[in-house]
């Protein structure tokens, strides 16, 4: 079974969690809350771990397709419900760029579709909490 151990880091709010890995992943909120920004927020975790999730998935669709993938990039956004706590991610949206010949984009839309829609752990568990999850893809020429 996966585990991850928490310690403070730079108090009062700032952590750092060591995986079975031994990765650590550092963690901190604003300094308008009170933290000391060493890290990121875990809710922005949470939008980090979808990118990643999704990316190893749509890049591992394309390598098995045999398309070439050049200056990869995913930015994500997301609106959090207001005036409630917990504030859940209400709307994410993923912003996937990459160049490559524009020949191929039904390709990769497919491959973010069977990453979104079927494999990402991630995404289904943004769902499950009620989030809406969206993309656009934005192919440059070589």
């Amino acid at each position: 079974m996966p585990q991850t151990k928490l310690t403070i880091a730079a108090a009062p709010y700032g952590f750092a969690t060591t995986d079975d890995q031994g990765i650590v992943t550092r963690m901190d909120i604003r300094p308008e809350l009170g933290g000391g920004n060493s890290g990121s927020s875990p809710m922005i975790l949470l939008l980090n771990a979808l990118a990643g999730c999704a990316s190893i998935d749509v890049l591992m669709i394309l390598n098995k397709m045999k398309i070439p993938v050049q200056d990869y990039t995913v930015t994500v956004d997301g609106e959090r419900e207001k005036d409630k706590e917990p504030a859940l991610w209400q709307t994410i949206h993923m912003r996937f760029a990459m160049k490559g010949d524009p020949a191929i984009e039904p390709s990769v839309k497919r491959a973010i579709d069977l990453s979104l829609d079927k494999y990402c752990s991630v995404a289904f568990t943004l769902r499950a909490g009620g989030a809406t999850i969206t993309y656009d893809l934005h192919i440059s020429a070589d």
